[in-house]
């Protein structure tokens, strides 16, 4: 039986590890941006030590969740046939790209002077683009239907 369905190749009994994986730097970089609002209301030194914990697990949950995806993105050529999934890989990438800029500046400049400027501005920008990839990520569930089972 020919699969109709393009398939995920990174997966575990059948299941795609992708979409497993991306809530938790999603959730990660969501919380360091609420983290540097809390921050800057409250000045407390706490909240920008925080954001530079939460920046970095997002950067190794997005480390792993990039390893998944892009085994997939390689793994079926109907995947990189489809325009929502190079949006969604680029912007991915984009969006990592500056929330390790992100943690750099503050490791260099110290959190508590980087969390106003720029640290909060590239939170921000991070969680649009996330936004963005996020819809394109569904797009290519339902209706590109990858990794959707044929049965």
């Amino acid at each position: 039986m020919t699969e109709l369905n393009p398939r995920s190749t990174a997966s575990i009994a059948g299941h795609p590890i992708h979409p497993m994986l991306i809530p938790f730097p999603i959730a990660f970089f969501v919380a360091t941006l609420g983290v540097d609002i809390v921050y800057l209301k409250t000045g407390d030194p706490f909240w920008a030590r925080t954001s530079l914990w939460l920046l970095g697990a997002g950067l190794g949950f997005a480390a792993l969740a990039a390893l998944a995806g892009l085994t997939d993105f390689l793994g079926d050529r109907r995947i990189r046939a489809l325009r929502p999934a190079w949006h969604h890989m680029i912007g991915n990438v984009i969006a990592v790209l500056l929330a390790a800029v992100n943690l750099y500046i503050r490791c260099t400049a110290g959190a508590e002077q980087s969390v106003a400027s720029p640290g909060v501005i590239l939170s921000a920008i991070v969680v649009l683009i996330l936004l963005f990839t996020g819809w394109k990520g569904w797009e290519l569930v339902y209706r590109g239907r990858v990794g959707v089972s044929d049965v």
